[in-house]
């Protein structure tokens, strides 16, 4: 009868300490992430090493890892990791976005292109990076001189998050370099509503205006 109580009890302390250790491994998880919105991309960075080291399949601590190397600018870093991690998962399209995101900067214009097409074929329309994606992707295009199709890109990036002044400002250069200037000097009038000081919109409207 003892021993059968004892069994109990060690039940109940493991079933208490089971509960206990729950909340605490997800507190663990979700430190990273809020120290990467805290701009903390250093302890950040730390934290996602252990997770992995401990878990090699995390992929939310490969992603926050990724965004936070992007972050303070190790590109290299961040596109080994990424590339490490889509070995394990190549359908998480945070690492897609993380991966076209590193190539970007690194100036891997193809490969980037190539990423963020396949991130735009596998995420909803609501994602909330769809936006920086199709930015992104315009900006690869101007790098190119395929300025119709930075037209198309940065406006499905102002169509997703319409508030961004500068990136109105791209899609009238875009528009500006392929002879519509027309359709420029509306872009580069909605950048200036959002932001009155923006430099560049004011001289593309300037430009324009010159040009009609």
């Amino acid at each position: 009868m003892k021993h059968a109580w004892y069994r109990i009890l060690g039940g109940m302390v493991l079933a208490v300490l089971c509960a206990a250790g729950l909340p605490a491994q997800q507190a663990v998880q979700q430190d990273a992430l809020k120290l990467y919105r805290e701009k903390k991309y250093s302890d950040a960075i730390t934290i996602c090493e252990k997770e992995i080291a401990a878990n090699p399949n995390n992929m939310d601590s490969y992603s926050v890892l990724c965004w936070s190397l992007i972050a303070t600018d190790r590109y290299l870093e961040a596109e080994q990791r990424a590339t490490e991690a889509r070995k394990l998962n190549s359908y998480d399209t945070r690492l897609m976005e993380a991966l076209g995101e590193a190539k970007y900067f690194l100036g891997k214009n193809n490969e980037a292109l190539s990423m963020f097409q396949r991130f735009i074929a596998n995420a909803s329309e609501t994602s909330k990076d769809i936006g920086l994606v199709y930015y992104y992707m315009g900006e690869i295009y101007v790098r190119q001189s395929r300025f119709q199709h930075a037209d198309i890109a940065f406006s499905a990036a102002v169509r997703s998050a319409p508030t961004k002044d500068y990136w109105w400002t791209r899609l009238g250069y875009a528009r500006e370099k392929t002879g519509d200037y027309k359709s420029a000097l509306t872009a580069y009038e909605k950048a200036l509503s959002l932001n009155a000081s923006q430099y560049d919109a004011k001289n593309g409207k300037e430009r324009c205006q010159e040009k009609l």
